[in-house]
């Protein structure tokens, strides 16, 4: 018995693909949400095998949701009626979807094929790559991190900071998040002309930058408050991004 959630805003949809699994699919067990910020609990609660989740949802697309989840041992169907860029870069990443209306031999095909490769490639790789081809196409950064994806606006992040095997992202509104990769491997996530690698151990948003203290070898002091050193050899290349 293949445990499956629903999750989609239109009740409507949503009756109409749980009538079609129960009478073209065997051996499901669904449950229904039309509330994308329920499904984030249930799914953690209930821990399905199978996820159908519509991508455009007004409390919350079906994106967002994902980069919410910490259990993503499950198989994953999008469902939408908007054929757009977006799917490109689903089908890209390996993971599957469907046009509304569903087409029921699609649907029998999609959890054949869900079936046929349970659990060959987890879906967080798959999210990863996902993300990434979406961040391409919205200049989006994407971070994977205390189990979940996060897409962040360039103009939200202050600082990186190097903690031996470990990297600290400063944001704005205090927030952080800490990754556990070095920053030589997140600073290629990095790679847009705001940021600057100002030393071994800071990364620096130069739109962020509120002064330039010579003491100390040179520092700056960025918007929220922290100091970041400079590096002797960065110090003539930063002045220049600078004035």
């Amino acid at each position: 018995m293949l445990k499956t959630i629903l999750v989609d805003d239109e009740i409507n949809a949503l009756e109409a693909l749980e009538w079609k699994l129960n009478r073209y699919v065997e051996d499901l067990k669904i449950i229904k949400c039309n509330s994308p910020v329920d499904a984030i609990n249930i799914i953690e609660k209930e821990k399905p095998a199978l996820v159908f989740l519509d991508i455009d949802m007004p409390e919350m697309d079906g994106f967002s949701l994902l980069q919410k989840l910490t259990y993503t041992d499950f198989d994953l169907i999008f469902t939408t009626a908007h054929d757009e860029y977006a799917l490109k870069a689903i089908k890209v990443s390996a993971i599957d979807y469907l046009l509304k209306p569903v087409d029921k031999d699609e649907l029998i095909m999609a959890v054949a094929k869900v079936r046929s490769s349970r659990n060959n490639d987890h879906l967080e790789n798959k999210l990863q790559s996902l993300f990434s081809n979406l961040s391409a196409t919205n200049e989006k950064i994407n971070i994977a991190a205390d189990g979940k994806i996060y897409l962040l606006d360039k103009a939200d992040v202050i600082m990186l900071k190097s903690d031996k095997s470990y990297t600290t992202i400063f944001l704005e509104d205090n927030k952080k998040i800490v990754v556990s990769k070095t920053l030589k491997e997140v600073e290629k996530k990095f790679d847009f002309q705001e940021f600057f690698r100002v030393h071994n151990s800071y990364l620096i948003n130069i739109n962020h930058v509120k002064e330039y203290r010579k003491s100390m070898g040179g520092e700056l002091l960025m918007s929220n408050g922290m100091c970041a050193s400079i590096s002797r050899n960065k110090k003539n290349e930063l002045l220049e991004k600078l004035f």
